[in-house]
């Protein structure tokens, strides 16, 4: 059989910037093997698949090598195709997700804003071996969510200098390790490293911002933020604080779209 498949990169308004995800809509759910096979065989940080039920989208997200919890920057990616490609006119998109309901709307200059549930790091109690020696540095503070570590560094210039051993970040008993600082041309900025699930280095990630932001929000004393992700391919993310979700905003642009077989 024949199925659609779109690649959009998500949180840029240029090809070939922010982060690429694969969009996979589907009329009814494949097998597991299958999804992840397909994106393993797309090999970008994340394939989303997607099937309608009635008011809303069951929505699941796939790296190279296994499913994840939640995923904003291939939730931006299936909204933009939506809108752009497959039709949708509606005010809200719903997606039904493993992480609970995720809304998505889209502004009149294009800017797609998305509503995940806040999740405020704490300090952790102790620092797992691979952390700090994976990203090269002596000492910093460290902070855990239920899905990844944050490390906080004194400078921008000292988060983008980082050379991570992402052998030794892999040990890490985490979905991945963000760091991050204060920035110079945002309120803050971050890189986030992803080698147990099959990403060394994420260009955007949209699911570590709903950490980064009530983090920032507390620390600057404000809830409306301008983020950048300094990856090679850099994101820009308009963040919100808002009681306990983050809204996120950012554009995408379509970079592919065709068929594969199974």
């Amino acid at each position: 059989m024949q199925y659609p498949v779109y690649i959009a990169d998500a949180f840029t308004q240029q090809l070939f910037g922010g982060n690429p995800a694969a969009v996979c809509p589907l009329e009814e759910w494949l097998t597991d093997k299958t999804m992840q096979q397909l994106a393993a065989e797309n090999n970008l940080s994340e394939t989303v698949f997607f099937v309608r039920e009635q008011d809303h989208y069951h929505i699941r997200w796939f790296t190279p090598t296994t499913e994840v919890k939640l995923c904003g920057h291939a939730t931006l990616a299936s909204a933009h195709i939506l809108y752009t490609e497959l039709g949708y006119t509606k005010e809200k998109i719903i997606f039904k997700s493993s992480s609970g309901l995720l809304t998505v709307t889209r502004s009149t200059d294009g800017k797609i804003r998305l509503d995940f549930p806040a999740n405020p790091p704490e300090p952790a109690d102790e620092i797992p071996d691979g952390l700090l020696d994976g990203l090269g540095i002596q000492n910093a503070p460290v902070f855990k969510t239920s899905f990844d570590y944050m490390v906080v560094l004194p400078s921008q210039q000292a988060v983008e200098n980082l050379q991570p051993n992402f052998s030794s970040l892999a040990r890490v008993k985490a979905r991945g390790v963000i760091a991050t600082a204060r920035g110079n041309e945002a309120d803050f900025v971050s890189r986030c490293f992803y080698p147990q699930s099959g990403i060394n280095e994420d260009p955007v990630t949209g699911s570590a911002h709903t950490l980064l932001v009530p983090y920032w929000a507390t620390q600057l004393h404000k809830n409306t933020l301008q983020a950048i992700q300094l990856s090679k391919r850099r994101g820009q993310i308009d963040c919100v604080l808002k009681e306990d979700r983050v809204l996120m905003s950012g554009h995408a642009v379509t970079y592919l779209k065709g068929s594969y077989f199974l």
